[in-house]
């Protein structure tokens, strides 16, 4: 009876999706919506009887936005809470610390909004769900238009951690092709607070372009220091890598200060980008939001996150199947 029965409670057993996420700190304005999003995914797998006969489930921890927790946090999903499959943590710097855990132990990775962590470990279960894949994507636009208005100099100012590197770095290759000279370059601890003497410094070097490569704290940060102290009249393009500046609560808190900033996004509310199924899905996201102190357009994270979770039971369902080396490779096909 036992032989029999056990597969049959099994069948009952939630599919346990594990993740931390910010939900506090610098990245907890991006992280909530994310999370709201991928819970209403949840709720609509379930409504229509889950994925393989079982329901869903998430199990989710806040990262607090700092890198120092997560590798505890995926540890605890893996070992302790035994969860079937794993979504990454909202953007590079939590997400970096975990990937050797991830190769080591040979699991599937939902990424969510990362920037080429996976160059260097190439592990085949990494899936990033981000609408960039290099800094082509994200810089070179930016470094045109500012080409296009006559710039012939450029300074870059990037916090001193994996995404802003990341990108800073492609930012000066892509400069370097266009033939833009350098006159200032600075990196920065990311616990930065005051940012008046680097503003002051390129004000000083008088660049055509100023590509910051930041996140969100230390974004509103310099967005001040830029309105106390002025960025100088040689400035035709002021941005480019600026996270946090996509949150409509940090944009509604700067108010006009960020106005001139050129900078990269992922959705705009325009013909072009009305998909089948986003104009629904925001209006539905805007209604939760309201009621939840998240982010109440949902532009830029939420219908990525939870096409992360329509990704996931697409490879499922196809499969029927847990297995990451089955699901990863259902993945790499489709």
């Amino acid at each position: 009876a036992l032989a029999v029965g056990a597969p049959a409670a099994h069948a009952q057993q939630p599919i346990k999706i594990g993740m931390g996420i910010s939900q506090t700190g610098g990245l907890g304005s991006g992280g909530k919506s994310a999370l709201l999003a991928l819970r209403m995914w949840a709720d609509d797998v379930n409504a229509k009887g889950g994925l393989l006969g079982r329901k869903v489930e998430l199990v989710v921890y806040d990262d607090q936005s700092s890198p120092a927790t997560t590798p505890g946090i995926y540890t605890k999903l893996i070992d302790v809470d035994k969860v079937d499959l794993l979504i990454g943590p909202y953007a590079s710097v939590p997400t970096a610390p975990i990937m050797p855990l991830i190769k080591q132990r040979d699991l599937l990775l939902m990424s969510n909004f990362t920037f080429k962590l996976n160059r260097n470990l190439k592990h085949d279960k990494v899936f990033n769900n981000s609408p960039w894949s290099n800094e082509e994507d994200l810089a070179d636009g930016v470094l045109q238009i500012g080409r296009a208005a006559g710039a012939k100099t450029i300074a870059i100012l990037a916090a001193d951690q994996e995404f802003a590197q990341n990108l800073a770095n492609g930012a000066k290759s892509i400069a370097n092709r266009m033939g833009l000279k350098s006159v200032y370059e600075q990196n920065y601890p990311p616990s930065t607070v005051d940012f008046s003497a680097m503003i002051r410094a390129i004000r000083a070097a008088r660049p055509d372009i100023v590509y910051v490569c930041s996140y969100p704290n230390d974004s509103v940060a310099i967005l001040r220091a830029v309105k106390e102290i002025g960025i100088g009249d040689s400035v035709k393009v002021f941005g480019g890598g600026m996270v946090g500046l996509q949150f409509t609560p940090v944009i509604a808190g700067l108010g006009p200060l960020a106005n001139g900033v050129v900078n990269f996004t992922s959705y705009a509310p325009g013909k072009t980008m009305d998909f089948p199924g986003i104009s629904d899905f925001l209006d539905r996201y805007s209604k939760k939001a309201a009621g939840e102190n998240v982010d109440p357009l949902g532009y830029y994270l939420p219908p990525y996150s939870y096409a992360i979770g329509q990704m996931v039971a697409q490879a499922v369902t196809a499969t029927k199947s847990l297995n990451h080396k089955v699901l990863a490779e259902y993945l790499h096909k489709n």
